[in-house]
């Protein structure tokens, strides 16, 4: 990974995505999660100060040993019973159909294969479960749009992988979720980089 992404990267984001900034969003991204939670891509512990008590208890996915233990302060501070891993999204070691809900937040510009994780979320989530998201990505307006297309392939070399130009809300229809609730809008920071998506996402049931 290198000195950069294993050191520095997870310092970088965890002070950038935690500012008082985004609280909002992250209410209302976790709003109506309930009982048995996994979160991809858990980072510093972001979202853990907007857990609704229906949480009974979370799995939180994190592959980097640094954004692990900067989640300790987080933990402390919370009564949901979180268990970490170091599990991929990509791969993840749980049963089908063990969770109620799921929740990403900012994973799915970074992740290499979007698909293959909504793929997995999809199969770990009980038939009717829902995945909460809050993602940034592709503006609406084509001068934003025009920018972030410039600067994608700086932002992927910078921002361990991150891409600015992907619709988030595209990709999970894609992967077979019903989209149920979905608002679209510009957070906090520079416009190429702000552009906000935040909803639910239906697992649906299999037909009869």
């Amino acid at each position: 990974m290198g000195y950069y992404n294993s050191a520095l990267l997870p310092r970088a984001i965890a002070l950038a995505c935690g500012s008082r900034h985004f609280s909002s969003w992250r209410t209302e991204a976790t709003q109506g999660l309930a009982g048995r939670v996994i979160e991809v891509g858990f980072g510093s512990g972001a979202n853990v100060a907007y857990y609704p008590d229906a949480v009974d208890s979370l799995v939180a996915l994190e592959p980097s040993d640094l954004a692990r233990r900067l989640a300790g302060r987080a933990l402390k501070r919370t009564s949901v019973k979180v268990a970490l891993s170091a599990a991929v999204g990509e791969k993840i070691p749980f049963d089908s159909a063990s969770f109620d809900a799921a929740l990403a937040t900012f994973v799915l510009c970074t992740v290499a294969d979007p698909q293959a994780v909504l793929s997995e979320l999809r199969r770990v989530l009980v038939p009717g479960g829902t995945l909460h998201f809050l993602e940034h990505g592709i503006s609406g307006d084509p001068k934003v749009s025009k920018w972030q297309n410039r600067l994608d392939p700086l932002e992927t070399r910078l921002a361990g992988g991150c891409h600015l130009t992907r619709d988030a809300a595209s990709l999970i229809s894609d992967a077979g979720f019903q989209v149920t609730s979905l608002r679209k809008g510009y957070g906090p920071g520079p416009r190429p980089w702000s552009y906000f998506s935040v909803g639910t996402a239906l697992n649906p049931r299999p037909a009869p």
